[in-house]
């Protein structure tokens, strides 16, 4: 890389200083002259850069060098964080885009606009990592990096190594082997990814100018590997997959893959996660139900002859589901009286849905039996029906003081929620269920694979009980 002024070293140059400096505090002689007890023993050294305006940094000892380069070769079937592939000096190494790996918004990249690039490598492995600005090397303590925060940068904590604060900058250190893959899960995407990128990286060798006799290695069937998808839905819409939801997203992947193509797949914005969840949800989800699947839930409630039907709504949302789900449980069981606790996070939701006005075509609709008009002319439900349900500002994943459950209402709730808190929720599910009670779910959600519950599908409707 070309000096900023005549005065100014290069980074490269300092690179190898420091990294000489490293080798001699490693090896400095216990005989060495005593320091004063004031002064500052630089035990470790790590170069930074920024990525959208915010400072970071990687071990040295991770670092060769620096390069500025661009028009990389283009791989086929590449993921859209991998550029393609650059020839330093007859070896060919993927180079890697940090801004779109953690999905930082950045400007449009120019044709030949030239790249700055760290040169880094984890194991065996040689990457070329791409990044706004590269700043310095910055000597600290060791003993100075503070853990990490989920509050510190855009990007997910697992991959930040440390906080550090230096001359009032502060610094996110990242975990560049656990980025790459060398300590983190070998069925993670992104480990995946730059290994595959490092094997093509021969294969590609020709198209970058650089002979190579290897001949590709035979095909095998590999299993589909979509946790790149995995980490994006969480990261931007806290959706979690899991086993409760593992068969919609194998189906759903590809027809993904089908729709953007293959090796296009990677989610790069909130838009991509929303339009690849736009299937996921229930029918009428968040909004009033149409005939039809009243319906088909009305044939799915079982008998039950209790004089008091306790039903737990958890994710109510606005309340139009609420109101539909009890229009129906008062048709199905005329001569109950209906206990209904409707829970919700969302705070402005919850407060306003008592207050729900119902649309004259609603109110007209299948509904009417159980609608009112007021004076001003406004549509809302008769009184049983408001009586019967009780809104409340909760969170299912904390302790749920509720009394035992006939019916448990939970589409598309779940699915939201941390791996283990859909554990303890479900565990809390069995808890609370009557033994004849019954558990629905979102349409793409299921206890099918956890040995306490077993599955009924009625129509179009799967109902959960206890075994």
């Amino acid at each position: 890389m070309e000096n900023t002024s005549a005065e100014k070293p290069s980074i490269n140059s300092v690179l190898k200083e420091s990294l000489g400096n490293i080798q001699n505090i490693a090896g400095a002689d216990t005989a060495a002259p005593e320091k004063p007890d004031n002064m500052v023993v630089v035990d470790y050294k790590m170069v930074t850069f920024s990525l959208s305006g915010k400072d970071y940094a990687i071990d040295i000892m991770k670092v060769k060098e620096i390069a500025k380069a661009g028009r990389f070769t283009y791989v086929p079937n590449a993921l859209p964080f991998v550029l393609g592939v650059y020839n330093l000096r007859g070896d060919i190494i993927p180079i890697i885009d940090l801004r779109l790996f953690f999905n930082i918004e950045m400007p449009e990249r120019e044709y030949d606009a030239l790249e700055n690039m760290l040169i880094v490598s984890v194991g065996e492995l040689t990457f070329g990592v791409v990044v706004d600005e590269i700043d310095k090397v910055v000597g600290i303590q060791k003993s100075s990096i503070n853990p990490p925060h989920p509050l510190f940068g855009d990007i997910s904590i697992k991959y930040i190594q440390g906080v550090v604060e230096v001359n009032n900058r502060l610094y996110i250190l990242l975990d560049i082997e656990k980025i790459f893959g060398s300590k983190s899960d070998s069925k993670s995407s992104e480990t995946a990814a730059m290994r595959e990128m490092a094997a093509r990286a021969s294969v590609a060798a020709p198209a970058a100018g650089v002979k190579k006799a290897a001949a590709p290695a035979p095909k095998k069937e590999e299993k589909v590997d979509y946790s790149f998808v995995v980490d994006s839905l969480s990261s931007m819409r806290k959706f979690t997959a899991s086993s409760l939801n593992d068969k919609w997203m194998q189906v759903r992947y590809k027809e993904w893959e089908g729709e953007r193509g293959k090796g296009k797949t990677q989610l790069q914005n909130p838009a991509d996660a929303d339009m690849f969840l736009k299937k996921f949800f229930s029918p009428f989800s968040g909004t009033w139900w149409d005939k039809a699947y009243a319906d088909s839930i009305f044939k799915a409630l079982p008998d039950n002859t209790a004089k008091q039907i306790v039903v737990w709504n958890p994710g109510c949302g606005k309340g139009a589901e609420t109101y539909s789900l009890a229009c129906v449980l008062k048709k199905r069981y005329p001569e109950a009286k209906l206990r209904i606790y409707a829970h919700e996070v969302d705070l402005l939701s919850i407060s306003n849905a008592p207050l729900l006005a119902v649309p004259g075509d609603v109110a007209n609709d299948w509904y009417a039996p159980y609608i009112t008009k007021k004076a001003n002319g406004d549509f809302t439900f008769i009184s049983d029906i408001r009586d019967s349900i009780m809104f409340e500002y909760h969170d299912c994943a904390n302790t749920n003081n509720l009394p035992s459950c006939d019916i448990i209402f939970a589409r598309d709730v779940l699915s939201f929620l941390s791996e283990s808190a859909q554990q303890t929720v479900i565990a809390d599910f069995s808890e609370k269920l009557k033994g004849n009670g019954i558990v629905i779910l979102g349409q793409n959600e299921s206890l099918e694979e956890n040995p306490k519950w077993s599955a009924t599908k009625v129509g179009t409707v799967t109902i959960f009980g206890k075994k």
